[in-house]
């Protein structure tokens, strides 16, 4: 297994999580991280990305100025906190990686430009 995907749960409307993803991959340095979710009746859609070094994130609309995408490359981990979640984040989590975009460019946020994927990890929000 190359991406791990972690620490979903079940929270309450308001509440915080921080998602985790363990990468194996030789070089995780050189690849950009991103995190999608997915219900069973939307398909898999875009949360947020964060290129090789950290210094150029992107993030869906929708979860703007709550979540925050995070990298530590020394652990091979990339992380997703997650606060003010509410009912509508309710969705199974993944985290992908690609080394198709230098550091020097926003990454990017289809989802057919990643080439490695986690498992998922469910969240689950109740209101």
């Amino acid at each position: 297994v190359q991406l791990q995907a972690s620490g979903g749960g079940l929270v309450q409307t308001g509440g915080s999580l921080r998602l985790s993803c363990a990468v194996s991959l030789r070089s995780f340095y050189m690849y950009a991280v991103a995190w999608y979710r997915q219900t069973p009746a939307t398909e898999r859609v875009f949360v947020a990305a964060i290129s090789w070094s950290g210094h150029l994130t992107s993030y869906a609309d929708s979860v703007r100025g709550r979540f925050t995408i995070s990298r530590d490359n020394a652990k091979k981990m990339a992380y997703l906190q997650m606060h003010n979640l509410g009912p509508e984040d309710t969705a199974v989590y993944y985290c992908a990686a690609t080394s198709l975009y230098s550091d020097n460019v926003a990454p990017p946020r289809r989802e057919r430009e990643y080439d490695y994927w986690g498992q998922g990890t469910q969240v689950t929000v109740s209101s």
